[in-house]
């Protein structure tokens, strides 16, 4: 069932399938060359995660999560990733530091050629490499089922006018923390981030609820 798990997890996550799509039991037997069984062992982990709904009668749909609830995960996040930030501080190697600074100053060029896809990617990638650094698994596992939920959401912030120019310093703060094995000043600088996050959130939902209004 692994595989089959993380091949679907993979594809919602990369938004091969929109929030509220139906997710259709024999397409997915037949793309995925499995049993139904395993499918709907899969299926279950993923409502579990929170990535799908099961719908009696109707079947697995992709779960859409609200700006209200992303907000809310946000919030469990800043305190999660503000540990795992300050454990990296005290766990990274030479070579991990040169690892992150080399993931900055990616992130810095690319929003210097305002390739916000790229950016998004990489932003992921830094906290993915902050979370590894720290080796903290049960961090990792809390964070990572968080971020699953919240990917859609994370990718329309980066496509923010203006965010980018806010997250780079964020980002690179986070980095020269952890580089400079920082306990606090890590914690304090993934916090400010995230905090940073909720504020563009709320300023994203005030803005689709103008919007509804017109």
């Amino acid at each position: 069932m692994s595989d089959v798990l993380a091949e679907l997890r993979a594809a919602i996550l990369r938004g091969e399938y929109a929030p509220r799509q139906r997710l259709i039991e024999n397409e997915l037997v037949e793309r995925y060359g499995t049993s139904r069984f395993v499918l709907r062992n899969a299926l279950t982990r993923l409502a579990n995660e929170g990535l799908v709904e099961l719908q009696p009668n109707r079947g697995a749909r992709v779960r859409e999560i609200s700006v209200d609830e992303a907000i809310e995960i946000t919030e469990i996040r800043r305190a999660v990733e503000g540990l795992a930030a300050a454990r990296a501080a005290e766990r990274i190697t030479d070579a991990e530091i040169a690892e992150l600074r080399a993931l900055g100053a990616q992130m810095t060029a690319v929003v210097n050629q305002a390739d916000m896809l790229r950016y998004s990617e990489l932003n992921a990638q830094l906290h993915a490499t902050v979370r590894s650094i720290a080796r903290h698994a049960s961090a990792k596992t809390i964070i990572e089922q968080l971020n699953g939920q919240m990917v859609r959401h994370q990718f329309r912030l980066s496509l923010m006018p203006g965010r980018p120019s806010v997250s780079l310093p964020e980002h690179l703060a986070i980095i020269e923390a952890v580089c400079a094995r920082d306990p606090a000043r890590a914690e304090d600088a993934m916090r400010t981030h995230l905090t940073s996050v909720i504020e563009a959130l709320v300023t994203f939902a005030a803005s689709v609820t103008s919007r509804s209004a017109l």
